[in-house]
């Protein structure tokens, strides 16, 4: 059992965080998947920047005392913020009992039958009350490319629907190129379906806008020399 401290002298006890593997440089296990959780979390930084949230990568949650970690590819949590100092102990992860609430979203990617993604795995997130356990199989292992897990009271629902209504957010299966790779990608959504885009879509949207009205402004000016209009007649 993992030694408990008291804080402020009350009845509130948390784990000690010198006690708790904090990190253990596993690696990411293929590229697909490493590709995959830049593209979720690097959206989500990129179009929202004016909301408070954290959304990571392969960092560990630590959520019942005693429990290990559950370390999840890519989750999503509303307002909250990594502490200023991340670098203690305490803040180098996601405890629970820190920020005061589970995250809201947490997605799973199956690279193979390990993991036990629809048993285990599925009951430590309900456990948890995340809202939304999401488990994406791009290869079709555990037979369908998308699951989606609803809370509802203290069960999981397994739902077709991809707007997450907490969360403000939908998901959704976009075919196209990111990273120089072209491929079916796990993609947020707005309510409308048009995607979050990442920095470089954003900046490329920018350069096309740009490039666009450059050729408006030269297609203007032509026409109006052959109506005799010049700049010294303005």
């Amino acid at each position: 059992m993992v030694e408990q401290l008291l804080i402020n002298n009350d009845d509130y006890y948390v784990p000690d965080a010198n006690q708790l593997v904090t990190e253990d440089d596993t690696p990411v296990d293929n590229f697909g998947s490493a590709k995959q959780q830049r593209l979720s979390v690097g959206s989500l930084y990129s179009s929202r920047q004016n909301q408070t949230f954290l959304a990571e990568a392969n960092v560990g949650i630590y959520h019942t005392d005693g429990e290990p970690p559950i370390v999840p590819d890519i989750f999503l949590s509303l307002d909250v913020q990594v502490p200023q100092n991340w670098w203690e102990k305490q803040n180098r992860c996601y405890m629970v009992w820190r920020f005061g609430k589970p995250p809201e979203v947490a997605i799973e990617i199956v690279s193979n039958k390990e993991g036990d993604k629809l048993g285990r795995k599925l009951q430590i997130y309900e456990h948890m009350r995340v809202s939304y356990y999401i488990v994406y199989d791009p290869t079709q292992q555990l037979g369908q490319p998308l699951r989606i897990y609803e809370l509802r009271g203290r069960r999981y629902f397994e739902t077709t629907e991809t707007w997450l209504e907490q969360v403000d957010l939908g998901l959704t299966l976009w075919e196209g190129e990111f990273e120089g790779r072209q491929d079916i990608w796990l993609r947020w959504c707005y309510k409308d379906g048009n995607i979050l885009l990442t920095g470089d879509e954003r900046a490329f949207e920018a350069e096309q806008r740009a490039s666009e009205a450059e050729q408006r402004a030269q297609l203007l000016a032509e026409r109006l020399r052959t109506m005799g209009v010049g700049p010294n007649s303005l």
